[in-house]
């Protein structure tokens, strides 16, 4: 069983930085495709970002130049930087693992998931 614990969020104010770090335990770290969402009061979970097996990063419009992903599979850990923060960035921040072979933005393509860390963006 995977579990993966995130840190580092918390209350920042427009044009910020945070970095989110996220922790895996059990499994096989490298074997995975680490994705990040995120969730605000009264909308679905979107999709923030990914780390592939292999290394590589994919971004959706609204947080790429502005976001990065990287992972330490020597630590188990993936890692979220966010610059240039927002306030429509506010929302719970999850990571989560998938050990498809293909990946996705689709939460429900993802096997396993962090409690989540609030990220408050304030004007």
């Amino acid at each position: 069983q995977v579990q993966l614990v995130e840190s580092g969020g918390g209350l920042v104010q427009a044009g910020g930085s945070l970095r989110l770090a996220c922790a895996a335990s059990g499994g096989t770290f490298s074997n995975y495709h680490m994705g990040w969402f995120r969730q605000a009061p009264g909308k679905e979970r979107e999709f923030v970002g990914i780390t592939w097996r292999n290394g590589g990063t994919y971004y959706p419009p609204p947080v790429k130049g502005r976001f990065t992903i990287s992972r330490d599979n020597a630590k188990n850990t993936v890692y979220l930087q966010m610059n240039s923060l927002k306030p429509e960035d506010t929302a719970v921040y999850y990571c989560a693992a998938s050990t498809n072979a293909a990946w996705s933005t689709l939460p429900r393509q993802y096997n396993y998931w962090g409690q989540g860390t609030q990220v408050i963006v304030s004007s």
